[in-house]
């Protein structure tokens, strides 16, 4: 089992490498790896304008997002080893049981672990689990389902122009 112990690599490191932006990246540092396992630290639940919060708070259900971007950093920290890193889409959730109702009430940082349990050529599978104060939050199981690498000859701002469009109201072509 992977303990706590000071950052191995912090939230800058972390936002480098995952395709959330801004307050959506919501991991602050990577605690400890292996092969199998990454233990990663946030501390961003109490925040008032986290961006998963509904109604005033941050529902349990919402640590399997911090688990699934643990399941990313881990991915990322093993492509030196395996090649580049593979686009992977949350696909299923399960065994999920919530020992608390909400996170937002956790006073201490969250630890997330995520354990690869399998790795197909294009399916992955984790067990994770999130702790706050000294207890057990969540646990359950995920599958990650991975894309094809994208092109090192694809330029990224390619995917990001916009494209004018005709505005269906005024008839004018944009």
């Amino acid at each position: 089992m992977l303990s706590a112990r000071a950052p191995l690599f912090d939230h800058a490191w972390i936002a480098a490498r995952l395709p959330h932006a801004g307050a959506m990246c919501l991991l602050d540092a990577v605690l400890a790896w292996d092969a199998s396992h990454v233990l990663c630290s946030a501390d961003n639940q109490r925040r008032p304008d986290h961006p998963l919060r509904q109604f005033g708070r941050l529902g349990a259900a919402c640590g399997v997002e911090y688990a699934a971007q643990a399941m990313a950093v881990h991915g990322a920290l093993l492509a030196p080893a395996q090649g580049p890193v593979r686009p992977g889409m949350l696909v299923s959730a399960r065994k999920v049981e919530l020992h608390v109702p909400r996170l937002d009430e956790v006073q201490g940082p969250l630890l997330v672990r995520a354990e690869r349990l399998q790795a197909g050529d294009e399916l992955l599978m984790y067990g994770f689990s999130v702790h706050g104060d000294g207890r057990l939050l969540l646990e359950g199981r995920a599958s990650v389902l991975l894309g094809r690498p994208a092109p090192a000859s694809a330029p990224a701002a390619a995917c990001t122009r916009p494209v004018a469009r005709p505005d269906p109201l005024s008839g004018d072509p944009a």
